[in-house]
């Protein structure tokens, strides 16, 4: 236990650090009344894509407002997210990895360090010989954006939101001015949308889509529904969704939308992965806030995660990433937690009033959903216990009570522009010739449903599926098309299919976008063209003279195996037939499509896989199958072929590559006509990690 003087002391040296940030790194605020008659550069968004973006334009000698709707720059950079989804390091430049710089000497001193020593903060995202910090507190990356605008002496304009119904004056395909609601309007030569949302474009009549394309729509295999990739963050055990266990004419518990997916995989719709807050929590006591019980608390709201409980999944419901001072960034995880599934759909075109009751929902429901696991008898006891240790910490989120100022927007509108960035440019199958910056995070979308079926909850929409390595984002993808507007760059809400969304949507890569936006601005301004038609090459040496990365000349990781590469019949691992617990991975090359699956080498005897196929012709066929090897792997994986004259099992050493290379054959068979069972995969008896991916039949040529 620490001693009173100890935490005394801690106490004072908080107070004197907090004021320390308030007093004087603020930006520099202005009022309504001090707005300029024009600037070269409105920046419509005070997130980490439009401070990137004003500092830029500040930097490039044009006159620049920040305008920020809220009370706090940094969107979800200084709203909880300090874990940073990096995807490559490497691959992150110019202002952005100046943020990052700038917290890592704040961090190298000493008085930073109230409630541990740096000595014993550790982070896998951090290397001991970084100059950058990427993990960090809420209030310490708010201070920071502030000092950085500070420094530059970029006005910024607060609490200021854009009249949603007449807020852009255009001329021809040119925005003049933007009108707030209330009634303030801006002059400029060059505006930059940098909100989540998108807002600005969609009042200056952009193109753009709410919502999840069809694998049709640009030819990819991870958008739409997405039943068969949702692996992860899912029910792992059976539970009744039914308000009366049992009787569908009971209806639906809440947080349960549906009966069924509402279409098959593929399938686009209009739904939107789920928002949750990005909670501070600390488990130092003298710290921590309670848990607080929402005033509207519905018990049935948390039915299914107490059923899910006392089915037997007894994983805690969250993942906290450790920050600096004994706090956390803490996300979603498992089948129930913080995200609301299926409580977003309106967020993209809704109004303020409407945005406002949407957020207020999530906050209801994440704080009845904290509280219950602190507090119902029904959570099992040592789940409990971890939300009686950790608490949302005291000294953040000040003024509103503890709980981040911003909803993680993870998706909203989507710009659609000349160039769209899909799935193919994620897997380096198309490279766009001209970057504005890389990107290299995962293929990441949360579930963006909950349904019922047969008598079962299950999540939809969750994809993670690995990019092979960083890949370059269009210039194109971040400006509208010239016919609809001429003076507007769009760095966030930016041109690309939901899935590759997925892999951008990282605040790193929209402070690079941002810059590169600006620069694009200024370099428009001076040329006196359309965004459209400044000259990319000279865009490209500015983008390259201020350090941002353009190209990755690092390692690239084996590209995978292209099903259309593949002769015969081919079924993929995710259109087999699974029991639950399987793992999606890519972390072993090579692989066919998108990655594999794993049965994390445990359950063994209840794991099983099994591979149809529709057989053209009967005949002799060469039976394939797919893994990546490894040293964890298991010597016994049992492989049963189901032919026209019986079965037979083979077991494969999977530490062993392959032994036709890539493929491993398990023999030649006879196979009947139709669509039948070929193969089954199970872990009964193994001794490591079982791998499962692609199923190839080959007809063989018989004289």
């Amino acid at each position: 236990m620490l001693s009173v003087y100890t935490k005394m002391v801690r106490a004072v040296l908080v107070m004197i650090l907090l004021f320390v940030v308030s007093t004087t790194t603020n930006a520099k605020e202005i009022k309504p009344d001090q707005v300029e008659p024009a600037y070269d550069v409105v920046v419509y968004g005070g997130a980490s894509g439009g401070i990137a973006a004003a500092l830029q334009a500040k930097r490039m000698g044009k006159s620049v407002l920040l305008i920020e709707p809220g009370n706090h720059l940094g969107g979800l950079s200084s709203g909880g997210l300090g874990a940073t989804d990096i995807g490559n390091k490497a691959a992150i430049g110019g202002i952005a990895r100046e943020f990052y710089r700038a917290l890592g000497t704040h961090y190298s001193q000493p008085e930073s360090w109230v409630y541990q020593k740096a000595a014993e903060y550790k982070s896998r995202r951090k290397k001991s010989n970084e100059a950058e910090m990427w993990t960090f507190e809420p209030h310490i990356a708010e201070a920071t954006f502030d000092k950085m605008l500070d420094d530059e002496s970029v006005p910024v304009l607060k609490r200021q939101r854009l009249d949603l119904k007449q807020g852009v004056q255009k001329r021809g395909t040119r925005i003049g001015s933007i009108k707030m609601e209330s009634g303030l309007v801006i002059n400029g030569k060059v505006f930059i949308d940098a909100t989540y949302e998108g807002d600005l474009m969609a009042v200056a009549g952009v193109s753009y889509h709410v919502g999840r394309e069809s694998n049709a729509t640009y030819g990819e295999t991870l958008n739409g529904i997405q039943t068969k990739n949702a692996v992860y963050h899912q029910f792992i055990k059976p539970v009744d969704p039914y308000i009366v266990p049992g009787d569908p004419k009971s209806g639906l518990l809440p947080g349960v939308q549906q009966e069924g997916p509402g279409g098959e995989d593929g399938d686009g719709d209009h739904r939107v992965q789920a928002y949750c807050f990005r909670m501070c929590t600390t488990d130092v006591p003298e710290n921590q806030r309670e848990w607080v019980k929402p005033d509207n608390y519905d018990p049935l709201r948390y039915e299914l995660l107490l059923r899910n409980f006392e089915a037997g999944d007894h994983r805690t419901p969250w993942a906290p990433s450790l920050m600096p001072n004994r706090k956390t960034d803490t996300n979603n995880n498992f089948a129930i937690s913080t995200d609301n599934i299926g409580m977003n759909y309106e967020y993209p075109d809704a109004d303020y009033q409407k945005r406002a009751e949407i957020i207020q929902e999530h906050l209801t429901y994440q704080q009845g959903l904290m509280w219950t696991l602190a507090n119902s008898p029904r959570v099992p006891a040592a789940v409990r216990k971890k939300f009686q240790t950790w608490k949302p910490a005291k000294d953040e989120f000040q003024d509103t009570e503890g709980w981040p100022f911003q909803l993680y927007i993870r998706e909203a509108r989507r710009m659609i522009s000349e160039y769209v960035m899909t799935e193919k440019n994620c897997m380096s199958e198309i490279v766009a010739e001209d970057s504005v910056g890389m990107a290299a995070y995962t293929m990441d979308s949360h579930n963006q449903q909950r349904y019922a079926i047969n008598g079962r909850t299950l999540n939809e929409g969750d994809v993670q599926v690995g990019v092979p390595h960083p890949y370059p984002i269009s210039y194109r993808s971040i400006r509208p098309k010239k016919s609809e507007c001429e003076n507007l760059l769009v760095p966030v809400a930016m041109a690309a299919s939901h899935i590759a969304y997925g892999s951008i949507r990282m605040e790193p890569v929209f402070m690079v976008l941002g810059q590169s936006a600006a620069t694009a601005a200024c370099q428009a301004i001076d040329a006196d063209k359309a965004v459209q038609d400044i000259d990319y090459s000279q865009l490209r040496k500015q983008l390259l003279q201020d350090k941002q990365v353009l190209a990755w000349d690092g390692p690239r990781r084996v590209p995978p195996i292209r099903v259309a590469q593949l002769k015969g019949i081919v079924v993929d691992d995710r259109d087999a037939k699974a029991t639950l617990g399987w793992k999606k991975s890519s972390s072993n090359t090579p692989y066919v499509a998108y990655g594999y699956q794993h049965d994390s080498d445990s359950n063994k005897g209840e794991m099983q896989v099994t591979f149809s196929a529709d057989i053209p012709e009967a005949g002799l066929y060469d039976v394939r199958v797919y893994y990546a090897p490894n040293s964890n792997r298991a010597t016994n994986t049992p492989y049963t072929v189901q032919h026209s004259g019986g079965s037979k099992t083979i077991l494969v050493n999977q530490r062993q590559k392959p032994n036709q290379g890539k493929y491993h054959s398990l023999g030649r068979f006879v196979l009947e006509k139709g669509k039948q069972e070929i193969l089954v995969i199970t872990n009964k008896g193994t001794d490591g990690h079982v791998i499962v991916d692609a199923l190839q039949l080959v007809p063989v040529e018989t004289n």
